[in-house]
């Protein structure tokens, strides 16, 4: 409260007046703004998260298909060279954490001797990439070291 002194002709006297309210409102205006900021802030969190959780689902799927990359490899290059079939064949896996489709290619540029192998991953689910795997099987020459008879 103000108190203004008026001198009157004889004496002066104390005169209150009451203080203008001149901030009505303000309040709500610090809160639509407050609230506006915020806004800002989360949406911008949120495409963060967004983009994210996107590349953790790449990466996912990334890792499901060369672990099934690696497993047919590793199948194939088990197995003795004469039982490898030379055609295509192709297998759906739609079981498990990773459905996908699985074609395998074997072609023989060499006769009994080399063996080109294409291993191709399709994921069902079109967010994972496809992949292709390319390798040769030769015959291995044996030793016949202890063979007296070989010529």
């Amino acid at each position: 409260m103000k108190k203004i002194f008026r001198l009157n002709s004889t004496r002066a006297r104390q005169v209150s007046t009451p203080q203008k309210t001149e901030h009505r409102g303000f309040a709500l205006v610090e809160i639509i703004v407050a609230m506006v900021l915020l806004a800002v802030a989360v949406s911008s969190l949120a495409a963060l998260m967004y983009s994210v959780s996107q590349n953790g689902m790449v990466a996912t799927g990334s890792a499901y298909r060369n672990g099934v990359l690696m497993q047919e490899v590793n199948r194939l290059e088990g197995i003795p060279y004469d039982s490898i079939a030379v055609g295509t064949s192709s297998v759906s896996v739609s079981t498990g954490v990773y459905p996908h489709t699985r074609i395998v290619t074997v072609t023989e540029p060499i006769a009994s001797t080399i063996k080109t192998v294409k291993v191709i991953i399709k994921p069902t689910n079109t967010k994972y990439k496809p992949d292709t795997v390319n390798f040769m099987r030769t015959k291995a020459h044996t030793s016949k070291v202890l063979c007296t008879t070989c010529s």
